[in-house]
Parts: structure tokens; sequence; C-alpha cells
């Protein structure tokens, strides 16, 4: 079975210039009834034409990374019985060349922080096979070639 998932992405151009590249980036992602602002990196496009307090598509990337990975060692942990009480990462991506000398998110290091509670906590080991296994069962991770490491 097929699932679809949609994303409203909108731009408008207003009264600006467009033919000198000198041009707001941000626009308006849709998800579902939220609305969250979207622009380029201004590492990637200098402000004025970014929005730095918006959310840029590399951070998104690492961002979706993190948050499948985190959704599902919370479905695996509970089904083994382990009870989390928090689960805080600080996910960081690295930008770099390709062969083509394109650039491209190559590296997600995720870091998470997990507290547990009750009569049952992991291991060293049962933690890294938790992670193991909710990085297995990630959707995003498998729809991608980018190398994906988790330091617990």
């Amino acid at each position: 079975m097929a699932h679809q998932y949609i994303a409203e992405i909108i731009w408008q151009r207003g009264n600006q210039t467009f033919l000198d590249n000198r041009y707001s980036r941000k626009h308006l992602l849709k998800f579902d009834g939220v609305e969250v602002v979207g622009s380029s990196s201004a590492l990637v496009v200098p402000l004025p034409y970014s929005e730095s307090q918006a959310l840029d598509p590399e951070e998104a990337f690492v961002a979706s990374i993190s948050s499948c990975h985190m959704l599902w060692f919370l479905s695996i942990a509970a089904k083994q019985g382990f009870i989390v009480d928090s689960y805080h990462d600080t996910a960081v991506g690295v930008m770099t060349l390709n062969e083509q000398k394109k650039y491209w998110v190559s590296a997600v290091t995720l870091e998470p922080k997990i507290l547990f509670s009750g009569d049952k906590t992991p291991t060293a080991e049962q933690l890294e096979q938790l992670h193991h296994e909710a990085h297995e069962e990630c959707f995003i991770a498998n729809s991608v070639k980018t190398q994906i490491t988790v330091k617990p």
C-alpha cells in the first residue's frame, strides 16, 4: 500500500526585482494545517535575501532524520518495556562536495540524550540495539544515501 504525504510550498515575488537574483527566498511551508516560514540558508544565499529566523531545507532534512529516528526509538522502547521520560537530540548535518563538485548533506550525527524511569532501564548494549533497530525502521533513513551516525 502506498502512502502520500503532502506539503504546500508557497512563494510570491510581489514587487521584487527577479532577474537580478536579488529577491527574498522567504516562503511558506504548509503541512496538515501547520504553517512554517521557510527560506534558503543564510550560509547559501546571503542576507538580506535569506531569512535567518526561518527553516531552511538543510535544517528540515536533518530534523526529519532525527524526528523519524526518535519516533521509532520510542515505539521500540515501549514495546520492550522501557519507560522513556524524555528524549532530547541535537542533530548535526554536514554538507560536503560530492564527486561532481555538488554540495550534499553527506552526514548527519544524532546525539540523543534519553532519560528512562521505572524498574527496567536498558544496558548500554540494549540502548545500542534500540538505536540500531530505530535506524533500520526509519523511513527517512531508508530513503537517503546520507551517512547517519547515532552517538547516544
